[in-house]
């Protein structure tokens, strides 16, 4: 039988994160092979993700970052089922990793994220799967991408929750924030009624309708009172529509007017973990 040194163990280790006892088997069963080893302990990561295929992976690590000139944002969500691995170092280091070489490698979109090659010399999309094998838990990975003349990227406390805002002018760093951190706390569905899509208006309106019918309003009036309550969900779900949350006198759109003119956001994305 092969001898497997400890520095050999020690080695593959490092650099798949798997347990000694498994790395020892795995260089075992591959004959001291390094790389066929770490494609055992792959392997394993691929029975691990078929077994648990059906779970769900709502615990993880969500963070986000601008590029140097600001003008490209990026979000990864790393995904777990349990709130105690998500807390774990490596797994937030895991994600950090993915996170610094998207921006490094400029990623265009959410599609290659899972091509992108880590410094260890594998994929993203490998990376996952053998930390599935070695977590012994589902993971899945995700990316958002924003590109904008400046851009803002805002990460709550606990990395549960992150937010990307692309604005059509320079802005004040913290005016910035301010808009990402409003992202955060309100969860606006677009950025303003343009923005909100035809299916969900006329589900809106029938909503309205519906309750002022049941409210005993005139049958001739329940369009004009529905279409009053769709001005209200506008107000309350569209960015720049909604109330300042550091000012509740002037809505988003105002707050950015005061910083210029025709400043204006273009886009955001927001992703958090559910409770």
């Amino acid at each position: 039988m092969t001898q497997i040194s400890a520095s050999d163990v020690g080695k593959l280790r490092r650099q798949t994160g798997s347990g000694m006892m498994d790395c020892k088997k795995a260089l075992i069963e591959a004959n001291g092979d390094f790389d066929q080893a770490v494609d055992i302990l792959r392997k394993k990561g691929q029975k691990v993700a078929a077994k648990r295929a059906d779970r769900q992976a709502t615990e993880g690590v969500v963070i986000a970052k601008n590029n140097a000139d600001n003008t490209k944002a990026i979000l990864i969500s790393l995904n777990c089922e349990t709130d105690f691995v998500a807390k774990n170092e490596d797994f937030i280091n895991i994600a950090n990793n993915i996170l610094d070489k998207a921006i490094s490698e400029d990623l265009a979109s959410s599609e290659g994220l899972n091509e992108l090659t880590l410094d260890e010399g594998i994929s993203v999309a490998e990376k996952v799967l053998e930390q599935t094998g070695v977590i012994g838990e589902k993971i899945e990975v995700s990316a958002q991408v924003i590109e904008a003349v400046q851009v803002s990227s805002y990460v709550h406390a606990g990395n549960r929750l992150a937010t990307l805002v692309g604005f059509n002018n320079v802005v004040d760093h913290q005016v910035a924030r301010d808009v990402a951190m409003q992202v955060a706390a309100m969860n606006p569905i677009a950025v303003d009624k343009e923005g909100v899509k035809q299916e969900t208006i006329d589900r809106e309106l029938e909503i309205a309708k519906d309750l002022a019918r049941q409210e005993g309003k005139p049958e001739d009036m329940l369009e004009k009172i529905a279409f009053g309550r769709l001005n209200k969900f506008f107000k309350e779900n569209t960015l720049l529509n909604q109330a300042f949350i550091k000012d509740g006198k002037k809505s988003v759109a105002q707050y950015l007017k005061d910083h210029g003119d025709d400043l204006s956001v273009t886009c955001f994305k927001r992703v958090g973990l559910s409770n």
